[in-house]
């Protein structure tokens, strides 16, 4: 609600700055005890005004190239950060289906969508094993996965996580990507984009696994990264394009935002 220049104006007591790599993005810095300001009880944040959210996730968003008007399926919505991003990047015209395998990850989505006045996102909770998505197969201009992934690009924030992977668990999230990449192909028509995202810096789950979509899938193309970088009105992230494979690759070493990998693919036919 109101863009960048409203809310900066109405932050300003925090000594919000302005993101280096999203257009849309602000940033608070914590205060000297570690501790971030109490947003949520800000009134910028409590009319809808912004939303917390990690640049890296921001510039995976404004990378989907999604626009007003478009058919756009958030795959692994969870809580709905991408889809309120998505939203605002459509100004609330055309439709966003919102989904996930597990119901639960999106109980917060109904609060967020309503404080920040979006109208352009139908939920779509699971229905037991009803496919609830069939309506939607090659006619969707946009497929975001925000796939399941270990977590690691977020290990900044969370350094005990690292402690926590369990034994097994990178060959169960593999498993998981491939599957939601099997998946989503079937709603992507003609000429849409497949945008495949995790916020890891693993390349087992990054380039890997779309090389092996690619390998298996002769009517996906990748998105060369600076053109795509330039279609999406953001031509300085060609040079985050990864050196491993296709698509996109930040961290918190080269971009000072949590670790993200993106990767845009196009259906040819």
């Amino acid at each position: 609600k109101g863009g960048r220049d409203r809310a900066l104006a109405a932050l300003a007591h925090l000594d919000a700055q302005p993101t280096p790599l999203s257009p849309v993005g602000l940033r608070v810095a914590v205060r000297a005890d570690g501790r971030g300001p109490a947003l949520s009880a800000e009134p910028a944040y409590v009319k809808g005004a912004v939303e917390v959210q990690d640049e890296g996730s921001q510039l995976a968003s404004l990378l989907s190239g999604a626009k007003p008007e478009m058919q756009v399926l958030d795959l692994c919505a969870g809580g709905g950060g991408k889809a309120l991003a998505l939203a605002a990047m459509m100004e609330n015209h055309g439709q966003i289906y919102a989904t996930d395998d597990d119901g639960r990850r999106l109980t917060p989505i109904f609060d967020r969508l309503a404080r920040a006045g979006v109208r352009n996102v139908q939920v779509r909770a699971p229905r037991g094993g009803r496919d609830i998505l069939s309506d939607l197969a090659g006619r969707c201009d946009v497929v975001l996965i925000d796939a399941p992934c270990t977590g690691s690009g977020a290990w900044r924030r969370n350094p005990d996580a690292k402690w926590r992977v369990r034994p097994g668990a990178l060959e169960q999230r593999i498993n998981d990507q491939n599957e939601a990449l099997e998946g989503a192909a079937r709603y992507v028509k003609p000429g849409g984009h497949l945008v495949y995202v995790t916020c890891s810096l693993l390349k087992a789950e990054n380039e890997d696994r779309i090389a092996a979509f690619l390998a298996a899938h002769d009517a996906f193309l990748p998105l060369e990264a600076a053109h795509w970088a330039s279609a999406c009105g953001l031509p300085a992230l060609a040079a985050q394009a990864s050196s491993l494979g296709v698509g996109f690759r930040f961290s918190p070493l080269r971009t000072a935002t949590d670790g993200f990998y993106v990767a845009p693919l196009t259906r040819s036919a």
